[in-house]
């Protein structure tokens, strides 16, 4: 059974940094591939970052240029550094993995952590 744990998350001020980890329990003989969602209350969920089978990371338009995400070299975890962070960051911030063939056939993930939550304001 796959399980994904995240880590950090909590309250800064605007301007503030952050950083998430989220780890996972996978299988590595297989591709896995990771991503961060966030979803605040009354919006959509949004992907922040979402990491494909080569290691190339996509960022949402609203968080590219500072947050930054990382992985070991096993791909078991999914690291997200948050800086110049904005109170419009207030989210629930999720881990989410999958097989790399079955995102790459555009489903949507599977496996999901529990989610942590990023608060900003002065």
């Amino acid at each position: 059974q796959v399980r994904l744990a995240e880590s950090g998350g909590g309250s800064v001020q605007p301007g503030g940094s952050l950083r998430l980890s989220c780890a996972a329990s996978y299988d590595t003989d297989d591709t896995w591939c990771m991503a961060w969602f966030r979803q605040a209350p009354g919006k959509a969920r949004e992907r922040v970052v979402g990491v494909d089978v080569d290691g190339t990371r996509w960022y949402s338009d609203s968080v590219k240029g500072r947050f930054i995400a990382s992985q070991d070299n096993k791909k078991k975890n999914l690291n997200l550094e948050m800086n110049s962070l904005k109170p419009e960051d207030t989210a629930k911030y999720t881990c989410a993995a999958d097989l790399c063939w079955w995102i790459s056939r555009g489903h949507e993930y599977t496996y999901w952590g529990q989610g942590t939550q990023v608060t900003v304001s002065s």
